[in-house]
């Protein structure tokens, strides 16, 4: 099991693994070792996701996840495959994670009198600077 948070943990079955030519650097490997790791993890049909996370997790995955709800993570930053697989776990547990975050409500405010006071101040002080702008005649 790999912990998300304390109370969700992924099971490793869930996740899918695949190894894939990295186009980035790997020296004499670079066209023969499979380094990059393309991780899928189906968050539709994981019982550990509850719906309310996976909503979120829509969002926050965008192009990531698929119409069908799983999510793909393709990591190549490094030349070897043992780092390409922490760091795409890493990556699915962090967006996991930050969608078990709810967003703050927004509570509307109104503006005070004394604040629409002072726009209206200003707005007048700005339109007489304009106003003084205008052609200078001879008389």
């Amino acid at each position: 099991m790999i912990p998300v948070t304390t109370a969700i943990s992924l099971d490793e079955a869930e996740i899918e693994e695949r190894f894939i030519r990295s186009p980035g650097p790997g020296g004499q490997n670079v066209n023969k070792v499979e380094t990059a790791v393309q991780l899928r993890f189906d968050a539709a049909a994981s019982a550990s996701i509850p719906a309310a996370v996976f909503h979120r997790l829509k969002g926050l995955a965008g192009q990531r996840m698929t119409k069908e709800g799983v999510i793909v993570i393709t990591a190549r930053r490094h030349r070897s495959q043992e780092r390409n697989r922490a760091d795409a776990l890493d990556r699915l547990v962090e967006l996991i994670r930050a969608a078990t975050r709810t967003p703050k409500r927004r509570r509307p405010t109104k503006p005070s009198r004394a604040a629409k006071q002072r726009r209206m101040d200003a707005k007048k002080r700005r339109g007489d600077v304009k106003k003084g702008r205008g052609r200078v005649r001879d008389e």
